[in-house]
C-alpha cells in the first residue's frame, strides 16, 4: 500500500517538472523554504492542508486536480493488491505426489 505523503510528494514534484519549474519557483511562491518543500516531494515530510494550499498556489493548479491524482494513484495500487495471485505450482515431482496425497 502507498504511504500518503509519498504519493502527494510525487504529484507535486511531477506537476513541477512539467511545468518546468525549479524548486526555488514553487518555493518563493508558496512562501515556505526550499529544503522543506524538498522533504515534502521525496515525502520526508508531511504537508499540512495549509502548506499543500500554498504549494498548489505556487503551481497554480487547484488543490482537487492534486487530491484526485493522488487518488487515482490509491486505488491503481488497491486495484493491483486485489488481483488474485496464481497458485504455485511444484517443480518436482515429489512434491506433486505430496500434495496428491494429502487431499
Amino acid at each position: 500500500m502507498p504511504v500518503l505523503r509519498n504519493e502527494i510528494g510525487d504529484v507535486l514534484r511531477d506537476a513541477r517538472l512539467t511545468q518546468g519549474k525549479t524548486l526555488r519557483d514553487i518555493s518563493s511562491g508558496a512562501r515556505v523554504s526550499l529544503g522543506y518543500l524538498s522533504e515534502v516531494e521525496r515525502g520526508q515530510k508531511e504537508a499540512s492542508s495549509e502548506l499543500l494550499a500554498s504549494i498548489c498556489d505556487a503551481l497554480e493548479m487547484p488543490m482537487s486536480t492534486i487530491l484526485r491524482e493522488v487518488s487515482d494513484r490509491f486505488e491503481a495500487a488497491e486495484t493491483l493488491e486485489t488481483v488474485p495471485m496464481m497458485p504455485s505450482i511444484p517443480d518436482t515431482v515429489p512434491e506433486l505426489l505430496s500434495s496428491m496425497r494429502s487431499r
